[in-house]
């Protein structure tokens, strides 16, 4: 299994956070994975794009120009992804945000409201990890089976209090979908 997805947003939505433990847990479980982070110069707001490949075998290039699936976290991605993605590709969009439509019909789209569900669980800051959690299952690249001691891990002791509400975050976007 090769799995190369491509995640984008603006900054503050968390999106190299979520490349950064996406690629953690795919570690955790045994893959071999390759992370590529984005950002603008701009602190909050300006673009923010991450590109993984998680894989069983050996990953020949860390590139990722073509993934086989995208998560949309604003409008503005959305051109961006469609644009890329493969044919027959995923794309998941956050539709709390992304109001608009895909112009491709040969790609398998889901909508979760990943905004509202972070609002509902108690943090909005955790939309990100909701779609962790859809694309997780969506893709299969990741089990997620030990997500909260992987979690435990990843984040310093300091941080340790906001695994459970992750933890919730993720499990409610791979049951949405």
């Amino acid at each position: 299994m090769t799995e190369k997805s491509f995640f984008a947003g603006f900054g503050g939505q968390g999106i190299i956070s979520l490349g950064q433990i996406w690629v953690y847990c795919a570690m955790e479980e045994g893959k071999n994975v390759t992370f590529f982070p984005f950002y603008g110069a701009e602190k909050r707001g300006g673009i923010a794009r991450a590109s993984v490949i998680v894989s069983d075998g050996e990953i020949a290039s860390p590139m990722v120009t073509t993934p086989d699936s995208a998560l949309v976290m604003n409008p503005d991605s959305l051109p961006l992804c469609e644009g890329i993605l493969k044919p027959g590709g995923l794309m998941l969009i956050n539709s709390t945000l992304v109001k608009e439509e895909p112009k491709r019909t040969d790609l398998k789209v889901v909508k979760i409201d990943a905004q509202t569900m972070a609002e509902k669980i108690g943090n909005g800051k955790i939309a990100n990890m909701v779609a962790l959690g859809a694309m997780a299952k969506l893709t299969g690249a990741l089990n997620l089976g030990e997500i909260e001691k992987i979690l435990k891990k990843f984040f310093p002791a300091d941080k340790h209090k906001l695994v459970p509400l992750n933890v919730e975050a993720i499990q409610s976007g791979f049951s949405a979908v």
